[in-house]
């Protein structure tokens, strides 16, 4: 078996990468970074370490390696005969991947499976953003695509820290990890993945894991950046922030029982296994890190403002959630592009105005007037 991984770096090295390997595929990694994939390409093993509760460390090897940026011809020569193709490099760049994607999927000979793709991206849904980009650069003429190809969308949950200088290709990740995978595309003909579950509505599962990870890894990053604190375990050890970070995660949590169904009682310990995740000391993950693109994370359908407004039309104030928005407004690290941005939008745009560009909320939604308070408040203080 054979899987095309697209981003060589140390989510697809230390996550994806890793559980292909275990589930038994000749994984070939493809980026545009050239230094990585020569030390990829030269190298005939790597080591992920796995920090926390049962630490191990594993082995990666029987890899290979190509630069899809000038080698394209050459991925797209695997992905002609591999069965199963994976991203991990940012929802924003599934768009440049997706034509090497279509013209792999054009070279496959008639004969063999439809070729399984999934992509593993910090996003809702991104397999279908991926799927409509690799239709909009389909050759009609290679024939029908869905013939061809079967496109299914995961969760994917591991914290991946900034890594230590010097660790070369090996990656240190925490022992926690959530491969969630829509088994209904497949139609009966799922990969066999043994690190990953397979689940018939994986909704419910994206929601529960940004609402959750997402929401909290970000509050606790924005809450310990206002407090001074440099390390998301640091922040996670300082009383009142860990405080508020549990009080956003009270909130999603109503959300999430309230919408989906979820047993309160699991949702409680999957909240309580989240926060046990920030405090591991053995990731040296930065609040700057974890709370960079704060405009993104701003998001209609983001980690924030996506569940403070499912609360807000069920007539629920959520005031955590809007603490942490508030926090987020302050995140201002000059070296972050989306920081500026943001900086740069609060002051020039009047509230109502930053409101509907950073959120893309309707001045008629209920959440509407806390967010613009959020926003006066903060330019008050310019």
């Amino acid at each position: 078996m054979k899987a095309v991984h697209f981003g060589a770096g140390n989510i697809g090295r230390g996550f994806v990468g890793l559980l292909l390997h275990e589930a038994g595929y000749e994984v070939v990694f493809a980026d545009v970074a050239d230094a990585l994939i020569s030390q990829l390409a030269s190298a005939s093993s790597y080591e992920v370490h796995e920090v926390g509760e049962n630490a191990a460390v594993k082995t990666v090897s029987g890899f290979r390696a190509l630069n899809s940026g000038t080698e394209e011809v050459a991925v797209v020569a695997e992905i002609a005969t591999a069965d199963l193709v994976t991203t991990a490099v940012g929802p924003h760049i599934l768009k440049f991947v997706a034509p090497v994607i279509a013209r792999g999927i054009a070279g496959r000979s008639p004969s063999l499976a439809p070729l399984q793709v999934m992509a593993c991206e910090n996003a809702i849904n991104a397999t279908d953003l991926l799927h409509s980009e690799v239709e909009a650069a389909w050759d009609g003429a290679a024939g029908d695509l869905s013939s061809a190809a079967v496109f299914a969308n995961t969760a994917v949950d591991r914290i991946v820290p900034n890594q230590a200088p010097g660790q070369g290709l090996d990656v240190t990740v925490e022992t926690f990890y959530e491969w969630v995978i829509d088994r209904t595309p497949f139609a009966g003909a799922a990969p066999v993945i043994p690190g990953a579950t397979f689940v018939d509505e994986l909704g419910p599962y994206i929601e529960r894991k940004l609402f959750t990870v997402n929401t909290g890894h970000a509050s606790a990053a924005y809450f310990g950046y206002g407090a001074g604190l440099e390390k998301i375990s640091d922040a996670m050890a300082d009383a009142s922030v860990a405080a508020r970070v549990r009080a956003v995660l009270e909130e999603t949590k109503q959300l999430l029982v309230a919408k989906h169904g979820f047993v309160e009682a699991e949702q409680e310990a999957y909240v309580q296994k989240i926060l046990s995740r920030f405090t591991n000391p053995y990731l040296p993950d930065t609040v700057n890190r974890v709370g960079r693109a704060p405009l993104r994370k701003l998001g209609r359908h983001e980690r924030f403002i996506g569940p403070a407004a499912e609360l807000a039309e069920r007539g629920i104030t959520p005031v955590a959630l809007l603490d942490a928005m508030s926090a987020a407004l302050r995140f201002d690290d000059g070296a972050d592009d989306e920081a500026v941005e943001l900086a740069r939008m609060l002051s020039e745009m009047d509230a109502a105005e930053a409101v509907e560009r950073i959120t893309e909320l309707p001045p008629s939604h209920p959440l509407f007037p806390q967010v613009q308070k959020l926003i006066e408040d903060r330019k008050a203080e310019a």
